[in-house]
């Protein structure tokens, strides 16, 4: 019998691989019929307290959830050509938005989920000491290094990073010195490596990976405020993806987020 871990990366290999077909027109979406497993496309940055919150989901119910995550802006464009998924959470509200004016999800299920807060971080090892504030001296801490950051012009995490940068009168500085991520995890793995000597993420990412350290934080009003919006898509016909949100808010989850570092929002 095929061992758990392998029917996992199975599972999310096959999705996948379906994600790329749809888009390359190889698969009409309609004739994806969804299968039992609740589907979630969620944000990279959620995958520890997601993947936490739903192992006590399937606990209580014996129901399984499979989540497919990345940018927000990559499963936005899934969803918009028809990739199955019967949940969407993004970790802005413009991404979200996005699905929304093109009738993408129903409107009643949408709220604001969870709040996070924006880091820089450096390998755990590194000897770098920075105080952010107003023009501080982000590019000479960087040497002849690069900033690990996420596309600034569509993924969540880049777009407040460069705000923030922006705001604190330094972007211009650091802005071809950039190492572009394609989701804020892959930013994480840049650092934790040791391929790049700094990058931002939120804290619920630096947090997940002892093999970085939090240099700072950017102050909650460089940028626009970090919020998780959750809608379940207009195509999903799953019975559970009510009760799954549902619980998602409840006391019983709240735990697996907060270890995380999120803000769950009223």
């Amino acid at each position: 019998m095929m061992p758990r871990l392998c029917r996992l990366a199975f599972r999310r290999a096959f999705l996948g691989l379906v994600a790329a077909a749809i888009m390359a027109g190889c698969i009409a979406p309609q004739a994806l019929a969804q299968g039992k497993d609740i589907l979630v496309f969620g944000a990279a940055s959620l995958k520890n307290a997601l993947d936490d919150a739903n192992a006590l989901y399937q606990r209580q119910t014996s129901k399984k959830v499979v989540v497919s995550y990345g940018a927000s802006s990559a499963l936005a464009r899934q969803i918009e050509i028809g990739a199955p998924a019967d949940l969407f959470i993004s970790a802005d509200l413009d991404w979200m938005d996005y699905v929304a004016q093109r009738n993408l999800i129903k409107p009643a299920t949408r709220s604001n989920f969870l709040g996070n807060t924006l880091v820089l971080v450096a390998p755990a090892d590194s000897k770098v000491t920075l105080t952010i504030g107003r023009n501080f001296p982000l590019a000479a801490a960087l040497g002849g290094g690069r900033l690990a950051i996420t596309d600034p012009n569509a993924v969540p995490a880049g777009k407040y990073g460069k705000a923030a940068l922006e705001a604190l009168g330094v972007w211009s500085s650091v802005a071809d010195k950039i190492a572009p991520a394609p989701d804020v995890r892959a930013a994480l793995v840049l650092v934790a490596r040791g391929e790049t000597p700094l990058g931002i993420v939120y804290q619920t990412d630096a947090a997940a990976d002892k093999a970085v350290k939090t240099v700072g934080r950017f102050p909650a009003d460089t940028h626009p405020p970090i919020v998780y919006p959750i809608a379940i898509t207009a195509s999903s016909t799953h019975p559970d993806a009510q009760s799954y949100v549902a619980f998602l808010k409840s006391d019983a989850a709240k735990p697996a987020f907060e270890k995380q570092g999120f803000v769950r929002l009223p």
